[in-house]
């Protein structure tokens, strides 16, 4: 019997280096979190003229394959244009969503306040993967709790699974603040 490999499938398999594609995150976005990110853009453009004049400046001094500075600067610049590249990418792709009209229920942009068994309770907003945040409690739609509260009412238990442990929470109140 002849099996033939894909040699390279069975070289990355092997080294370790192969992924799996990540999956593309949800292309949702608030209307404070797209003007933010149109915010950063312009911001990355005003510093991106900075940062060219100091590596223009910094190539002047002669040689560059010891000159701190320049080294520094286009390392820089490297960083601003991929951000800069990765906006321009992604920005087209979102889809800005507003305030739903059903104000009972956990949807985009929702913040949830919830209580597990112990009595503990917890806030969150459910965002997009853009505006992920968690020192700002904000949650992204993508992550198992937002999957698990989305279209969820007032006392309403909703269960999900955290590293291997199974959690049951509680939902005690949904606000939408403009």
């Amino acid at each position: 019997m002849s099996v033939e490999y894909d040699i390279g499938l069975l070289d990355r398999l092997i080294m370790g280096r192969w992924r799996a594609p990540a999956s593309e995150s949800s292309a949702y976005i608030t209307p404070e979190g797209y003007r933010k990110l149109e915010q950063e853009n312009t911001t990355l453009w005003t510093k991106r003229n900075v940062v060219t004049k100091a590596v223009t400046a910094a190539a002047a001094e002669g040689d560059r394959s010891e000159n701190a500075e320049y080294i520094y600067r286009k390392k820089q610049l490297r960083e601003i244009d991929s951000r800069i590249a990765y906006l321009q990418r992604r920005m087209p792709k979102l889809t800005v969503v507003r305030q739903t009209e059903d104000i009972t229920k956990v949807f985009f942009g929702a913040w949830i306040t919830i209580k597990d068994f112990s009595g503990k309770e917890r806030r969150y907003r459910i965002v997009g993967a853009d505006e992920f945040d968690i020192n700002e409690h904000y949650i992204t739609v993508d992550s198992p709790l937002a999957k698990s509260m989305m279209g969820k009412m007032i006392n309403d238990k909703i269960v999900f699974e955290r590293q291997g442990v199974t959690q049951a929470l509680i939902i005690i109140n949904i606000e939408y603040i403009i």
